[in-house]
């Protein structure tokens, strides 16, 4: 189905139509963010749903699983942590490291905002019947794979 308000065409590059669809699913986030009133931007959202999910972890298993550079994970840290979102905790193993972990504060905002994030990703798959759903997150599984696979 064609929508002529959008701006691009149906024969966009891969690369620019899944940029477009992740700035797009950034923008909703981020609209429903503010309209609950909570101050977070969409990485930060991101650093909190990936320490709910997978519990403690480094500044730089995060910053792994969020794709960001040490310096800007270390602002959005010190950020998250200044708001009581997260706290840093000496690493059980290594004396040297740090773990990064939710609050009783952090783990609350999250109960809230995973409503937010499932009806983003709701309203973006709205137009999918179920079995186009798991269609379209098999071939993305496998582009991501294709693209992480070394020769």
């Amino acid at each position: 189905m064609e929508n002529e308000s959008l701006p691009y065409t149906a024969h966009e590059s891969l690369g620019v139509l899944l940029g477009l669809v992740r700035s797009e699913i950034v923008r909703a986030m981020e609209a429903e963010l503010a309209a609950l009133g909570v101050e977070l931007r969409f990485t930060q959202f991101l650093i909190l749903k990936r320490l709910a999910r997978l519990g403690p972890m480094t500044a730089s298993e995060l910053a792994r699983a969020v794709e960001l550079d040490g310096g800007a994970m270390t602002r959005q840290l010190d950020q998250l942590e200044g708001k009581g979102y997260l706290r840093r905790c000496p690493h059980e193993q290594d004396r040297r490291a740090l773990r990064i972990e939710l609050t009783e504060q952090g783990n609350a905002l999250w109960q809230q905002l995973t409503d937010c994030n499932e009806r983003v990703l709701e309203a973006a798959q709205r137009s999918l019947g179920e079995a186009e759903r798991r269609h379209l997150h098999d071939y993305l599984t496998r582009v991501l794979h294709a693209l992480r696979v070394k020769d």
